[in-house]
């Protein structure tokens, strides 16, 4: 049967969603000086709030959301060739392969990129996609947000073991002194070698490849059920599930430190409160991110959904823009471009932040008038299916 690439209507309130997901990364990574804010963190008490702000509402949860959204689409794609007798499971492999090269590439201008780590993960949703039961994905879906290695390293350092309370390597790591000074070149060999290897081993330790997979199979869930197909059906669901949440986060956020204190800690055993403390900062991640989602798609499936429709286009192009933001924003703040990291505050870059994502909401809406794909979204179907014979202009203008 002869694969089908042409195009294919959108779920506009995913894509809305997706949009939304993009820009709290975009306005993480903005304050975050894609990473460099690190080298020197502010101590002026407005530039810190600010900071404190952002991450308080989008450090984590966009990315969380974003690994929701990669479920959900990973759902749409495999049910709906299936409908038409077809399984998708060795071109969704070989898909996952070009997200992953995309993503190698890009680690080459920045070294925080997640497509790689996205197409690796996505491998293993493949298995699960044969389980049938709702009941055992959202088990499976719950073990890995609950950090069941982080446990286990938990209690063997709660019992003496050394190999339990060694620090996290990735602490150890600076913020190398090229990207901060160095030129073009020893960046780009930077991103290569250091920057790559220390890309991973933050993932791993930080418990963000289990969060990963596990979020990834909740998307999988609400696609399964129709969450996004029909939300007409989730009406009470939605507010039941943002109540909920809402509840869950405020009372992690209150009883977080009283908790994390009932680990006993010591100069020897030292590790389980941090990891727990890790733990339950995930936990926080995922129930804010869960109020932002269920807020969001109550108020887009509510009244709102003309208004917030704004977003649908960015979310349609979000592996363009993702990496058009790195490819403007890295040259402003590294060392080889304008080098900006040592004197941008904090409340600029965000102001530059919005700003700029506004462009980038304009660029999509005026790019979809005449296109059927973002650049690298039409780049990815077709190389899929190994084929340039995907739409990509529309022959009749709006």
């Amino acid at each position: 049967m002869t694969a089908h690439t042409g195009f294919t209507p959108r779920m506009e309130g995913l894509d809305a969603l997706r949009g939304l997901a993009l820009f709290g990364l975009f306005i993480v990574h903005m304050p975050e000086l894609f990473e460099l804010y690190w080298a020197n963190p502010t101590k002026d008490p407005f530039q810190l709030m600010i900071h404190d702000t952002v991450w308080l509402i989008f450090a984590g949860k966009a990315f969380a959301l974003l690994a929701l959204c990669f479920g959900v689409s990973f759902f749409i794609i495999m049910d709906r060739s299936a409908q038409k007798g077809v399984d998708f499971t060795g071109r969704f492999i070989w898909r996952l392969v070009v997200l992953a090269a995309l993503g190698l590439l890009h680690c080459l201008w920045y070294r925080g990129d997640v497509l790689e780590v996205l197409a690796v993960m996505g491998l293993f949703l493949i298995p699960f996609y044969r389980v049938k039961s709702n009941l055992w994905l959202w088990i499976f879906a719950l073990f890995f947000l609950l950090q069941p290695l982080m446990i286990i390293q938990i209690v063997a350092g709660l019992n003496g073991a050394e190999w339990a309370n060694q620090p996290l390597k990735f602490w150890s790591e600076a913020i190398p002194e090229v990207y901060l000074s160095g030129n073009f070149t020893d960046t780009i060999s930077a991103n290569i070698t250091d920057g790559h290897g220390f890309k991973w081993l933050f993932m791993y330790e930080s418990g963000r490849l289990s969060q990963i997979l596990g979020l990834s199979l909740i998307g999988m869930i609400l696609g399964r059920i129709g969450f996004f197909a029909r939300p007409e059906t989730f009406g009470k669901i939605r507010l039941y599930g943002l109540l909920a949440a809402a509840i869950t986060a405020v009372g992690i956020y209150v009883v977080r430190e009283p908790l994390i204190a009932l680990i006993p800690t010591s100069d020897a055993i030292f590790m389980p409160r941090i990891l727990f403390r890790a733990i339950i900062s995930s936990l926080f991640d995922i129930s804010v991110m869960a109020v932002l989602m269920l807020g969001f798609t109550t108020l887009y499936y509510g009244g709102a959904g003309k208004l917030l429709n704004i977003l649908a286009p960015v979310g349609r192009m979000t592996l363009s823009l993702y990496i058009l933001q790195s490819l403007i924003f890295v040259p402003v703040f590294y060392g080889y471009g304008l080098g900006l990291h040592a004197t941008m505050t904090q409340s600029e870059a965000v102001l530059i932040g919005l700003g700029a994502f506004g462009l980038q909401v304009l660029f999509a809406h005026v790019w979809f008038r005449y296109f059927y794909y973002g650049p690298l979204e039409w780049v990815w179907r077709a190389a899929t299916y190994l084929t340039i014979n995907v739409p990509f202009r529309k022959s009749h203008q709006p």
